[in-house]
């Protein structure tokens, strides 16, 4: 109990008592660079497939740079409305918001900004498609995510997956301005990934989300049955590398690399269930899900069909 009220009484002091005023660095990290940098791989992914090695380099960058501009936006507004949960988080606490050392305000603009800019560059330069997947993945992140799902239901991970799976779908539908069966493997590699991925890392820090009071599956349901859920998505990323291949949207390079990867990660999904340390087993799935996400999408881009 007084472990509880000196964490209660440092988090209110920080929250009360801002530090030194926002650095650059505050405005960067508020955007979260890292869920930025995997999503502009993705982005540039589904663009490369749809061209088919030939190319608009001007209009790629302008889809990367609506694309980044978009997360960005999503991502500040995720910042802003969980500025309250962030600070019972340790991992969150000394974020700008939390702190103090950015100002609600100032962050709400920012996000604003940030998502007029991004949806004017999709929209002017990209194709209507683009600037509309846009808006519903700013719209799922933001609104069914942040504001509803994340805060009452284990569905929230699952749901929150729809807008981390319009990047490659943006990229994508900005070469072909249709959404065909590429878009939808596309879509379905990123949805597919992110649940497992998140899960791994939810059943390291439970306890943390536990204490923030965020209703994650591992937290509710508990591990084992966050194991079982895991299965599912691990095992349906198998046919999508055949269907790339059989469509001929990649090769048989990919074909190979991707599906050995989708094996090893279900495999080592499996394995979770004879684990006798549940953290390692949780750690290790984590850092392979992100290396089975690059690695694949790298693989993608080298082996895609020229057209």
């Amino acid at each position: 109990m007084d472990n509880q009220l000196r964490y209660s009484d440092s988090a209110a002091a920080s929250a009360k008592s801002p530090r030194e005023g926002a650095s650059w660095r505050d405005f960067i990290t508020v955007t979260k660079p890292g869920i930025i940098r995997s999503n502009l791989i993705a982005a540039f992914a589904g663009y490369w497939v749809a061209s088919g090695w030939n190319v608009e380099y001007g209009k790629l960058i302008l889809t990367l740079l609506g694309t980044m501009l978009v997360m960005a936006s999503a991502c500040v507004f995720n910042n802003y409305f969980d500025r309250d949960l962030d600070m019972k988080m340790e991992r969150t606490r000394e974020r700008g918001l939390p702190t103090g050392r950015l100002k609600p305000n100032t962050v709400l603009l920012y996000a604003i900004g940030l998502g007029i800019a991004g949806l004017a560059v999709l929209f002017a330069f990209c194709g209507v498609l683009a600037g509309l997947f846009g808006i519903v993945g700013m719209f799922v992140y933001v609104v069914v995510y942040t504001l509803w799902l994340k805060r009452t239901s284990t569905w929230s991970t699952s749901v929150g997956a729809i807008s981390g799976a319009m990047p490659p779908v943006i990229g994508y539908v900005a070469v072909t301005g249709k959404v065909d069966l590429g878009a939808w493997l596309l879509f379905a590699m990123l949805f597919l990934w992110q649940p497992p991925h998140f899960w791994a890392l939810g059943i390291r820090r439970k306890e943390e989300y536990r204490a923030a009071g965020f209703p994650l599956l591992p937290v509710v349901k508990g591990v084992r049955r966050t194991k079982f859920q895991m299965i599912p998505y691990v095992a349906l990323l198998l046919p999508i590398p055949v269907l790339m291949y059989m469509y001929d949207y990649a090769g048989i390079f990919y074909l190979f690399i991707s599906a050995g990867l989708s094996l090893v990660w279900l495999y080592l999904t499996l394995t979770g269930f004879k684990a006798k340390d549940d953290d390692a087993w949780a750690k290790k799935n984590f850092f392979f899900s992100i290396n089975y996400l690059t690695v694949s999408l790298i693989v993608l881009v080298l082996n895609t069909i020229h057209g």
